[in-house]
């Protein structure tokens, strides 16, 4: 069961707009340590906007770390690296052999998640890469997607997650030293326990990650534990959407016993095998009932969704393999009738300007269609296999 601490002040950051100054001013005012751990960090005014800010903390004397994905991270300039590097900034990259020709399966396992930690006191978690919102190939800009702001006991969860996947990459470069055991800064969390920080704020949150070790269905289950409850309504915005049995399962139970499930997904896959995959179990929705539509205007990216009107979720986790089996993942979950508000009417707003319903009548696929997709949803089961994940017959 996700476990919500009270006590909190969160901020809905839609798109690199809203995200990037407010991680850039979270910076300037650490004084002791930040960490920074993303997908993709781009040479781009917003990658430059926030390695400034990183460089001016460091030159503070605050010590900073900078975590990036080995495969999102691998066209990272080299002058980039050397000037956070040059600064004294801690840089490192989270399996960093991508090489063609590696067929390990563990190469598939990437640091996915996208979260900030700053002396203990704000965290930032969402869907948000350090990359400009204009830089969208083959796709129409700007980018899409929502991160959150947060401040109270969580903050201390934020930083001890972002600490723990450092250390446990930094033991990868034999040639550093092992980091040295640090404090943690008002009081300990120690085993997913938060406390000693006091109330920022009224909202009750929860930090739930993905990883392959004790966390392996956290985000997955706090989602089917929501959508159970749920009662009138839920809206999921997600950009790779190919769920598991036991997802499905859930939604077309939620839409037959009358709860109005709408899913907001992106038109305009980066992936051609994404996009057919994730059509297969389309039909199996619309015939329970459940709406669906699709995001034609520009790339979405986002991974939200809202219940009732009082739960919600910001966070970096799509509804597809990837993320659900393989990835480090990261979402914060809301219960606060005020944030989930926001949050929904962001996303209404977003539907009624660039959001196509996909009517069941129509959606009869010609047979190229149907084709297409059923060779990629079993590519995609093929892959599952070799990544060692064949056993979970309950996914797809």
């Amino acid at each position: 069961m996700t476990r919500f601490v009270e006590g909190h002040a969160l901020e809905l950051l839609e798109g690199g707009g809203a995200y990037f100054p407010a991680l850039a001013a979270a910076f300037d005012q650490a004084r002791h340590e930040i960490h920074l751990q993303a997908y993709i960090f781009a040479d781009d005014p917003a990658g430059r906007l926030v390695a400034d800010a990183l460089v001016r903390a460091a030159a503070r004397g605050v010590e900073v770390h900078v975590l990036v994905d080995g495969f999102g991270g691998r066209t990272m300039p080299r002058l980039l690296r050397e000037r956070l590097r040059g600064a004294g900034i801690g840089l490192l990259f989270f399996r960093p052999d991508v090489s063609v020709f590696d067929f390990q399966r563990s190469r598939l396992r990437r640091l996915h998640h996208k979260i900030a930690a700053i002396d203990g006191r704000i965290g930032f978690a969402g869907g948000i890469n350090v990359i400009d919102d204009m830089h969208t190939p083959g796709h129409t800009p700007p980018r899409w997607d929502y991160a959150v702001k947060v401040q109270g006991p969580l903050t201390l969860e934020i930083l001890r997650v972002a600490r723990q996947t450092w250390d446990t990459v930094a033991r990868t470069y034999l040639h550093r030293r092992w980091p040295p055991w640090r404090p943690m800064p008002h009081a300990l969390a120690e085993s997913g326990a938060t406390r000693a920080l006091p109330p920022a704020g009224p909202i009750s949150a929860a930090f739930v990650v993905r990883d392959t070790l004790r966390h392996r269905r956290d985000i997955e289950d706090s989602y089917l534990e929501a959508i159970a409850r749920a009662q009138r309504e839920v809206l999921i915005a997600n950009a790779y959407f190919l769920p598991g049995v036991e997802f499905r399962r859930a939604l077309v139970d939620a839409a037959r016993r009358g709860v109005r499930v709408t899913l907001l997904l992106q038109a305009r896959m980066e992936y051609v095998l994404m996009r057919h995959a994730s059509r297969v179990f389309y039909q199996q929705l619309l015939d329970a009932g459940v709406c669906i539509f699709e995001y034609h205007q520009s790339f979405m990216h986002a991974k939200v969704a809202v219940i009732d009107g009082e739960w919600a979720t910001v966070g970096s986790s799509n509804i597809d393999p990837m993320s659900l089996l393989l990835a480090r993942e990261a979402n914060v979950f809301v219960r606060d009738a005020d944030f989930a508000a926001g949050l929904l009417s962001s996303l209404q707003r977003a539907m009624a300007a660039g959001a196509r319903p996909v009517v069941a009548p129509g959606f009869r696929r010609g047979l190229a269609g149907r084709i297409a997709s059923w060779i990629s949803y079993g590519i995609v089961r093929v892959l599952l296999g070799w990544a060692g994940y064949g056993a979970r017959k309950d996914y797809l």
